[in-house]
């Protein structure tokens, strides 16, 4: 007789999917505002989504912790730190897709688990079994050839991989949540962001207002699409085992492969293929290790 189902893994597979779905079709809204510089689109982002975020923080009931973050000077003091890694991850993803650098984008989110890895061996001294290294190397050695042989340092990719993994790693060693700490980051954007907005009006550069109304709703959305997957994420990795999570982290950059080659017709070379493959063996390799120590309940 199968074992019942339980309802929260259920729904928090739900949330998840729907989170990473989310993530996967950003490349798609980003394109649609293309036309508009990446450094206003980000400003856009930063400006549309405090209002967001200050209403799920009241909605969830967090402004304790909100301000018990900002009473500490030591969490401003990383939130600082995280603030500038996020909005540098921010910008060069927006450059990467009005760019067509989708699939680079993609190769980023691939080895970024391998990179959050390598980062805590680093600085955390977590220990390293001995395939999760054989998957780390694996990952180097075909971001190493795409270097060399292919001709083409992936920067794009390298970008997005360790400042998200920095900035994951800054955000263990504070105890705030995915929430909070993401409406002081882009409460801290917020006075830049507004800033850049006035002076690009002030000097008639501002997309914002310019264009069509079409092009204005969808710069206004910048902060659904910040606040919503965050949300749904949240659900998700309260409901859902981290190996499950951690499995579907991958849906994101599948999807952001699929419409780079498929959809948007980025080249897709040989040397593109070796080094894609040694991250997907590297991540199979990854994958099954940790699945194969998650404790069985």
């Amino acid at each position: 007789m199968a074992p019942p189902v339980d309802p929260r893994n259920t729904t928090g597979l739900a949330y998840g999917l729907a989170a990473f779905g989310f993530w996967g079709f950003v490349p798609v809204y980003f394109k649609a505002v293309g036309v508009v510089p990446p450094l206003e689109v980000l400003a856009h982002r930063v400006v549309w989504a405090v209002p967001l975020l200050a209403a799920l923080v009241l909605i969830q009931r967090q402004g304790g912790a909100i301000r018990r973050a900002v009473g500490s000077s030591r969490t401003i003091a990383v939130l600082l730190v995280t603030t500038a890694l996020i909005a540098v991850n921010w910008y060069v993803f927006i450059w990467a897709m009005a760019n067509d650098r989708v699939l680079q984008a993609s190769l980023g989110y691939f080895i970024n688990p391998l990179v959050n890895v390598a980062l805590g061996v680093v600085f955390l001294r977590e220990h390293l079994s001995r395939a999760a290294m054989v998957a780390v190397v694996l990952a180097a050695a075909g971001v190493g050839y795409l270097a060399v042989l292919g001709g083409e340092i992936p920067w794009v990719a390298l970008t997005l991989a360790v400042t998200f993994g920095l900035y994951g790693l800054l955000r263990k060693t504070v105890a705030v949540g995915a929430v909070v700490g993401l409406t002081v980051e882009t409460t801290l954007l917020t006075p830049v962001a507004v800033a850049y907005v006035a002076w690009l009006g002030r000097a008639g550069r501002l997309a914002f207002g310019s264009g069509t109304l079409s092009l204005d709703l969808l710069l206004v959305l910048a902060g659904v699409v910040t606040t919503v997957p965050l949300l749904l994420f949240t659900q998700a990795a309260r409901l859902l085992p981290l190996s499950t999570l951690g499995f579907l982290q991958y849906l994101a950059p599948s999807m952001h492969f699929a419409l780079a080659v498929l959809a948007y017709g980025e080249p897709f070379h040989g040397h593109d293929l070796i080094t894609f493959g040694c991250i997907w063996v590297a991540i199979a390799i990854f994958t099954a290790d940790r699945i194969r120590r998650t404790p069985r309940v």
